[in-house]
């Protein structure tokens, strides 16, 4: 049978399932529920969009959701994190259907999109909630077959819960981002080691003695100021939140607005899902040779038409690296075209984190699936028990154990009548 697909070279697969199998091994907590998923089949019969980056971790993901007996589709959820030869063993060796080619442009990104759309969907996947707008938008004849889906990313979630607040969702979603097994982790441990990662990967530059600028100190961004100082770089913190603001000075970092930060760096991170963080009055501040990167969803953090404005040339000068020429001589250089640099120049999450962030999705969409009729059109907690039994999980597979309540703790902990 011919596999719906449009992949970038079918003769890749090999190499896609030795990749594959390779993050499966630091996978235990997914292979866990995949053994169960393939006993019961929760998912039977269940058409599912998912729009992911299309990486190992994800395609150990797909497979789990395809032995639970759900009707997959794949597309990717960014146009420079497409791994071709996991795309292309997903396709030719699990029988999964993908549509997903790395540095697709636009108009190829979004036509993935419609495609993985037109088994018309009961669950949708998301990572950035592209799929979700598509759907509100161009596909609205699919939404009454839609039962619910997920998200993945913070910057997703607040899309949702803004669609949600606008009483414009159409379906219930469960924010996997919020589930403490997913921010906590992935978000802080993975995010810092992978962006760190894409950094080094496109520049081979030397952190430590470096200023590294960190806009925005949510857990991605305190994953990446943690990591840059382990390196030995300066860390300078801007944000726009009182609290999370403190925190980073009682964590130890410098915190400044970016007005005051832009004279200072040497290699700018962004990280807060939102617009413009980087504007063009920071460029123009910005020292001869200032890197930025960024580490959000979507490429907007970076004003990249500011950049392009302000500068007389450019050019490739690495793989992942373009130089830009202002006209007063200084050169500022744009890493991953201002998309997720992590995912961009290297290979994104390690699969130790991104276990326990796909037992959230898989386990999501079993709870959206057995909630049918049951939500709201709204945005969901994953419930705590399920976070819960992941850490479990994750820490048997880890060989760690810990202590239980006694039956003496746990009547003391509901009462009220004990004190000083």
């Amino acid at each position: 049978m011919t596999v719906p697909s449009d992949i970038a070279n079918p003769s890749l697969a090999n190499e896609g399932i030795r990749r594959i199998e390779w993050a499966e091994r630091e996978m235990p907590v997914l292979r866990l529920i995949r053994e169960r998923f393939g006993r019961e089949k929760p998912l039977k019969g269940i058409r599912m969009t998912s729009c992911l980056h299309v990486t190992t971790e994800t395609a150990n993901l797909a497979i789990t959701l395809r032995d639970a007996g759900a009707d997959l589709r794949v597309c990717a959820s960014n146009p420079l994190s497409t791994q071709d030869d996991v795309a292309a063993a997903l396709v030719h060796e699990y029988g999964i259907p993908v549509f997903a080619i790395h540095g697709e442009d636009n108009a190829t990104y979004y036509r993935h999109i419609h495609q993985a759309l037109e088994h018309g969907p009961q669950l949708t996947m998301d990572d950035g909630a592209d799929v979700v707008a598509v759907l509100h938008k161009d596909r609205r004849d699919l939404l009454p077959g839609v039962q619910g889906g997920t998200e993945e990313t913070t910057t997703g979630v607040i899309r949702l819960r803004a669609m949600a607040a606008d009483g414009a969702l159409a379906y219930p979603i469960v924010a996997i981002n919020e589930s403490d097994t997913k921010h906590l982790f992935d978000n802080r441990y993975g995010t810092g080691q992978s962006t760190m990662d894409g950094i080094i990967r496109a520049t081979n530059v030397l952190i430590a003695g470096k200023t590294v600028v960190v806009a925005g100190y949510g857990w991605c961004g305190r994953g990446v100021a943690s990591r840059a100082r382990g390196l030995g770089a300066q860390v300078v913190v801007t944000e726009v939140d009182p609290v999370k603001a403190l925190e980073a000075v009682m964590d130890g970092f410098r915190v400044m607005p970016m007005a005051d930060a832009a004279a200072e760096g040497d290699i700018f991170v962004t990280l807060t899902g939102d617009v413009n963080v980087i504007d063009r009055a920071h460029i123009e501040a910005m020292k001869d040779g200032a890197m930025m990167a960024n580490s959000g969803h979507f490429d907007a953090e970076i004003n990249l038409k500011a950049l392009a404005a302000l500068s007389e040339g450019r050019r490739r000068i690495r793989n992942n690296v373009e130089e830009y020429r202002m006209g007063d001589g200084r050169k500022l250089f744009l890493l991953g075209e201002g998309r997720l640099v992590n995912l961009a120049a290297a290979e994104g999450h390690p699969a130790a984190v991104m276990d326990m962030s796909f037992a959230n999705q898989a386990l999501g969409a079993e709870w959206i699936a057995t909630q049918h009729g049951k939500l709201e059109k709204t945005v969901y907690e994953l419930p705590d028990e399920v976070d819960k039994e992941i850490a479990r999980l994750k820490l048997h597979a880890m060989n760690v154990r810990i202590d239980y309540l006694t039956e003496e703790q746990q009547r003391y902990l509901t009462s009220w009548q004990e004190g000083t």
